[in-house]
């Protein structure tokens, strides 16, 4: 990073404030980072497409480095089961996924139609059935549905 560039961020960081998640800006408007605009409010704020690709794919690898720190056997599924653990565990988020003990003890145990079955006793089933049975389906069956 060059000098300039350096007391720029530097400068900019001290002036916009530096935040994890989405804030409301002095003007009221839904900012992220350093003075990132997101707000659809606003012509041209927002995210450009390979920015939500390397977000998503940073998304998508910390929560495989997660799964495989949590629960080492998820890896050696076959891949559509494997996806499926990590589609159900972005949505839920780790601790609410880690409380789906039946489902990942019948998977870890390779009781496929079992797992499905636990997966759809489930809050998370009620609430998004559609995605729920297609994920379940999938653990079920190792086919990508």
């Amino acid at each position: 990073m060059s000098e300039y560039s350096r007391r720029l961020r530097a400068q900019l960081e001290d002036d916009e404030g530096r935040r994890e998640c989405v804030y409301q800006d002095s003007e009221g408007y839904w900012t992220i980072g350093i003075g990132r605009l997101v707000d659809a409010r606003v012509p041209g704020a927002g995210l450009r497409p390979a920015e939500i690709d390397m977000l998503f794919e940073n998304d998508v690898i910390s929560r495989e480095l997660e799964l495989a720190k949590l629960f080492p056997w998820v890896m050696k599924l076959d891949d559509a089961r494997k996806a499926a653990v990590t589609n159900m565990s972005f949505q839920l988020g780790m601790p609410r996924f880690s409380g789906f003990k039946r489902m990942l003890a019948a998977l870890r145990d390779e009781r496929w139609a079992e797992a499905e079955t636990h997966a759809l006793d489930s809050l998370w089933a009620r609430q998004t059935p559609k995605r729920a049975k297609r994920v379940a389906r999938q653990l079920a069956t190792g086919e990508w549905q």
